[in-house]
């Protein structure tokens, strides 16, 4: 693996020029699958149907496989002395809970809230088929299913290993973009033209996939809930409505940087997600929770392997877990960009510790607390949940938990104003990202930011004006970009130790010769 000096990273004032292909052909994919949804929606959503299906069936056993490799080595590589090693030259710029803040709200987004509530719901309903006949508590398996799909797999694939190579790559050279993530196996030829383009494209695509779904997605599940509180009929003139305040929200964001907008709003939802879990506990089941939760860890724990490779009913796994999988390699090279930019200075152990091992188990308290609280809600009134779900989809299991509580149109609006900050601050970091990797070197103009929030929102609220189908769709063409993603950041898994090994030696060695002087 390529082995060159080290040198201090590109300063702020340092000229920003946009990679034009690299944006046109990203902006030109983006503009090109809303075209031809429109002109052929059924025939689209068929291809891309076929495509998610062949993806998953001979890719999906790979990303599973690799997934859990990128955490084992994560975690084994963070108790190594090579972990005391530092990711580049300057201070840590953000305070721990605001760095963590921002890593956090990034991936939950309005999955965190809509996908909580409902995915528990779905496995309590229909046991997952590795559990079939086990005998295990019907909850603790919900909640471990769950936990597999958004826990320590997911994200540590998002920004642990992708984010170290990124960071290596970057102090010797290479722009802070997907390309540099080949840099250990082509080294600097990886920032050559073609090949360079091409990955840059193909994960741009992908993680724009990933955020226009959320965002269009999200149209439609706070106008679900608009009109369930009898504010607003569920129009699309409505779900417009929300997507154009959420990307107004996203590109104030986005425009005052990292250091304004982004962490002030990842603090925010930091809280307001702690408040409304603990109300949500609290006039719930505090006792029912606490033991679903404890239960659903010691079945993760002690089933940690056969569910994150379960393979054996490929129907089932392709619409779970290879599923999650696939949408989060997506993010992976994108995610590992945002987490590379605001981790420079920090440890490879903080790093790990606070990509792979923190925030999976927040999130495992998060999907207890909602999923746990609708559970105990179903077993008291079989159907109070199930029922909405199913006749509803997502949002209706949020509104259906808040109903079964006190406040309960407190609790929705609540959720609601949540999921669209969420979102925003996906919204906001991933066309921070996209920006980013569109940027020969330096770091990318605000403007050119908040180009992506705008091109986003509005493939989003073209999308949404075909119904669900159209961003189903683009949720589901994340699979299919899956495929070569994960080829991208499977270097990843290799290097990352070996460059934390020489970053060690190297700091090593400049403090023994600072001791000398």
């Amino acid at each position: 693996m390529p082995s060159t000096p080290a040198r201090t990273p590109d300063k702020p004032a340092t000229p920003r020029p946009t990679d034009r292909p690299t944006a046109l052909l990203s902006a030109g994919a983006l503009a090109a699958f809303v075209a031809v949804s429109l002109v052929w929606p059924d025939r689209s959503a068929a291809a891309i149907s076929t495509g998610f299906s062949w993806s998953a069936r001979w890719f999906g056993a790979g990303w599973q496989l690799l997934l859990l490799a990128t955490w084992v080595v994560a975690v084994l590589l963070a108790l190594t002395p090579w972990a005391s090693a530092r990711l580049g030259t300057i201070a840590p710029q953000f305070p721990r809970f605001q760095w963590v803040a921002m890593i956090m709200c990034t991936l939950l987004a309005g999955g965190g809230v809509f996908w909580a509530a409902a995915e528990p719901m779905y496995h309590y309903t229909s046991t997952p088929p590795l559990f079939a006949g086990s005998g295990l508590d019907a909850a603790h398996v919900a909640l471990a299913q769950s936990f597999t799909d958004w826990g320590f797999l997911a994200w540590a694939i998002l920004g642990s290993l992708g984010a170290i190579v990124l960071l290596y790559a970057h102090e010797r050279g290479m722009p802070l973009r997907p390309r540099s993530l080949l840099f250990p196996v082509l080294g600097h030829r990886a920032n050559g033209r073609v090949v360079g383009t091409a990955v840059d494209v193909v994960c741009i695509v992908a993680v724009v996939a990933g955020t226009v779904g959320p965002l269009g997605f999200l149209g439609l599940q706070v106008a679900y809930g608009l009109d369930h509180l009898g504010l607003a009929p569920n129009s699309y003139p409505v779900q417009l409505g929300v997507i154009v305040t959420l990307a107004l929200v996203a590109l104030v964001s986005v425009l005052t940087g990292l250091d304004r907008g982004i962490q002030v709003l990842s603090r925010v939802n930091v809280w307001v997600a702690l408040a409304l879990a603990a109300a949500v506990v609290a006039l719930g089941s505090v006792g029912f929770v606490l033991r679903a939760w404890l239960g659903g860890l010691a079945v993760y724990a002690t089933h940690f392997v056969p569910m994150a490779t379960f393979t054996a009913d490929q129907a089932w796994s392709a619409s779970w877990t290879v599923f999650f999988y696939a949408w989060f390699l997506g993010y992976g090279p994108l995610m590992s960009i945002f987490i590379a930019r605001i981790s420079r200075g920090r440890s490879i152990r903080d790093l790990v510790v606070n990509t792979a091992i923190v925030p999976p188990l927040v999130t495992t308290l998060w999907f207890s607390a909602l999923g746990g609280t609708g559970i105990w809600i179903e077993t008291g009134e079989p159907g109070a949940i199930s029922e909405p779900l199913a006749e509803g989809g997502l949002p209706a299991s949020v509104v259906a938990i808040a109903d079964h509580l006190p406040a309960g149109t407190a609790l929705v609006v609540a959720f609601l104003l949540l999921t669209m900050t969420f979102v925003a601050t996906t919204t906001d970091s991933m066309s921070y990202a996209v920006a980013q990797a569109c940027t020969r070197h330096g770091m990318p103009s605000p403007l050119f930011r908040g180009l992506w929030v705008v091109l986003m929102a509005t493939a989003a609220a073209v999308l949404i004006s075909l119904g669900g189908g159209g961003i189903s769709a683009l949720q589901s063409f994340i699979v299919i970009t899956a495929v070569p993603v994960g080829f991208i950041l499977l270097p990843s898994v290799v290097a990352a130790p070996v460059f934390a090994r020489r970053l060690h030696a190297e700091q090593r060695a400049l403090a023994a010769a600072g001791e000398a002087d």
